[in-house]
């Protein structure tokens, strides 16, 4: 056997058995991770619509999925909504809750986002960005408040502060949730979701 047909022997044994570990690796990880993926959504669920107790999955599309946050005896006393879209790195995955009336945001926490560290990363701060969604009125549009305000109070009941130096990623995440409160207040009144 020559010497070329032995390395071509050698590196195909090499890329069939390191392939043969990292697809036993993915099989043996992919229930964990999955796991994990759900107890990060429902200690979520917990913290965007206060009081749950348990939460029911009523309604899923790409980017889009709404869960009922329930009392222990079942009580209806809320809809968490986890959604994504683009941002000005990449994705940004959140999730938000809102009363069952749909007129108010109880609060928002951010899930995953790859924005620029320093800038659009503080997205996930709550003294920047996320104390500023909770009890915003959601009967209308939410809307940017520029430039960004110092305290809660500043804003009207509509109002969302912005990063500075971050427009991008703070109107990022104000479409996504736009965008989101309007379809599920389609799904609401079209009778879309189930279990409630």
């Amino acid at each position: 056997m020559s010497l070329s047909a032995r390395m071509i022997l050698v590196l195909t044994c090499v890329g069939l058995i390191s392939g043969g570990f990292l697809a036993g690796v993915g099989l043996w990880t992919k229930d964990k991770i999955a796991f994990n993926i759900q107890q990060e959504i429902e200690q979520a669920i917990k913290t965007v619509v206060p009081g749950t107790a348990v939460s029911e999955k009523l309604h899923e599309e790409r980017a889009f999925t709404v869960y009922a946050g329930k009392t222990e005896d079942g009580t209806l006393i809320g809809y968490a909504v986890y959604a994504s879209g683009t941002g000005f790195q990449d994705t940004i995955t959140l999730m938000f809750g809102t009363d069952i009336e749909l007129q108010k945001l109880t609060r928002l926490t951010i899930l995953k986002q790859t924005e620029t560290p320093g800038l659009g990363a503080n997205i996930e701060r709550d003294d920047l960005f996320l104390k500023f969604w909770e009890d915003r009125n959601i009967q209308a549009d939410l809307t940017l408040h520029k430039p960004a305000a110092s305290s809660p109070t500043e804003l009207t009941s509509t109002e969302i502060n912005t990063i500075t130096g971050a427009t991008i990623s703070s109107e990022a995440v104000l479409n996504i949730v736009n965008l989101s409160l309007e379809k599920l207040k389609e799904k609401i009144e079209t009778g879309q979701l189930e279990g409630r």
